[in-house]
C-alpha cells in the first residue's frame, strides 16, 4: 500500500526519517505527522519552532499549532500558549473535541498542564540572548520583525489512505504579545481530505490568511488538478492579486500531497523541503519561483554548506 510524507524545511528532515519509518510499519498518519513535528519542536537550535523558539517583543515564547484528521475532518489547534513543548500534541489532543477545539493563550496553556503535558521554560540561553541582542539593535535602527518565520508544516498519508496535515511555529521574533499568524487557522496553515489530499503553509501569515491557500489547493487537486498545479494555480495568481490589492507581499511557500501519495510545491522564495514515500527514499528538495511556475530540484553538497552557513544549524 501506498503511504507518503512532506514536510516544509531542511530542519524537518530527521523528524520526516523518523515518520516515515513508522508509516512503513503502517502506523497511523496521525501517529507520523506528530512524530515529525515533535522532532522539530524538541531541537533547541531550530529558532522558529517550540524549544528555544524565539520569543516575542516582551522575551516570552508563544507558540502555535494545529492539527487535522482527513478521515473526520476533525480539528485542534492552540495559539500564543506558553510553557509547553510540543505544541502540536496539544493541537491533537484538542482535535478529539466537539467544542472547544482551538484554545489560545492562558486557557490553552491551562489546557496542556491539566492533561499532562510536559511544562517547561521554553525561553533557552541562546533565544534569550538573541533578544536581549535585538532589544540593543532597536533602539539604533529602525527594525521592522524579523523575517524567519519558518513553520514546520507537514501532510502525512498512511497504508490505509488516512491522512493528517499539522503544523507548529513560535511565529515571528519581536511579534506583539498575542500576535498569531496562519498556522492554527484550518483553511490558511493547513488542510486535509483525506479523499483528496492535504497541504500546508509557511511564510509571512498575515499575508497567507487573506488567500485561505492550503484550502484552495484542496480544492484545486479536488477539481482534478495534480498537487503541482494545484499550487502552482493557488500561489502565483494569489501573490499578483495582493500585490495589486495591498501594494507588497511576504514571503510564501506551500506544500501538498495527494492520496496516491504525489507530492507538490509553490514558492515565491528559496524554500527548501523534505519528501518520503513508497517510491522516494527521504530526500530535502529545493524549490524556487520561475515565471509563475516552480522551479524543483533535490540538494546538492553546495547548497547544503551554503545553507547551512546562512542557518547555522547542524544537519546532525
Amino acid at each position: 500500500m501506498t503511504w507518503a510524507a512532506i514536510s516544509t524545511w531542511r530542519m524537518s528532515f530527521k523528524g520526516l526519517k523518523k515518520a516515515s519509518k513508522l508509516l512503513q510499519e503502517q502506523q497511523s498518519a496521525g501517529d507520523a505527522v506528530e512524530q515529525l513535528i515533535n522532532d522539530v519542536e524538541s531541537f533547541p537550535d531550530y529558532h522558529s519552532v517550540g524549544y528555544g523558539g524565539l520569543p516575542n517583543e516582551e522575551g516570552v515564547v508563544q507558540m502555535d499549532a494545529g492539527y487535522m484528521d482527513g478521515d473526520t475532518f476533525a480539528q485542534g489547534s492552540v495559539a500564543a500558549i506558553e510553557n509547553v513543548k510540543n505544541a502540536v500534541s496539544v493541537a491533537r489532543k484538542l482535535s478529539e473535541r466537539k467544542t472547544n477545539s482551538f484554545l489560545v493563550g492562558q486557557g490553552a496553556t491551562k489546557f496542556a498542564m491539566q492533561n499532562g503535558f510536559t511544562m517547561t521554560n521554553m525561553l533557552t540561553k541562546k533565544a534569550k540572548t538573541q533578544w536581549e541582542d535585538r532589544i540593543q539593535a532597536e533602539k539604533q535602527e529602525n527594525l521592522v520583525p524579523y523575517d524567519g518565520h519558518d513553520t514546520v508544516g507537514a501532510v502525512t498519508l498512511d497504508q490505509k489512505g488516512s491522512m493528517v496535515a499539522a503544523t507548529s511555529t513560535s511565529g515571528l521574533f519581536m511579534k506583539e504579545n498575542g500576535r498569531i499568524g496562519d498556522s492554527p487557522l484550518s483553511g490558511s496553515g493547513f488542510y486535509v481530505d483525506s479523499s483528496i489530499g492535504g497541504a500546508a503553509a509557511t511564510g509571512l501569515g498575515e499575508d497567507i490568511m487573506k488567500g485561505c491557500l492550503s484550502y484552495e489547493i484542496v480544492n484545486k487537486m479536488g477539481e482534478g488538478k495534480s498537487p503541482q498545479q494545484a499550487c502552482d494555480e493557488s500561489l502565483y495568481p494569489f501573490i499578483n492579486k495582493l500585490k495589486e490589492k495591498y501594494g507588497s507581499v511576504g514571503a510564501i511557500s506551500l506544500i501538498a500531497l495527494d492520496q496516491n501519495g504525489n507530492f507538490g510545491v509553490a514558492t515565491n522564495v528559496q524554500f527548501a523541503f523534505c519528501v518520503a514515500g513508497t517510491n522516494q527514499t527521504p530526500t530535502i528538495f529545493v524549490a524556487e519561483p520561475e515565471d509563475s511556475k516552480t522551479h524543483i530540484f533535490p540538494f546538492t553538497q553546495k547548497w547544503l554548506e551554503k545553507f547551512e552557513a546562512e542557518t547555522q544549524i547542524p544537519l546532525d
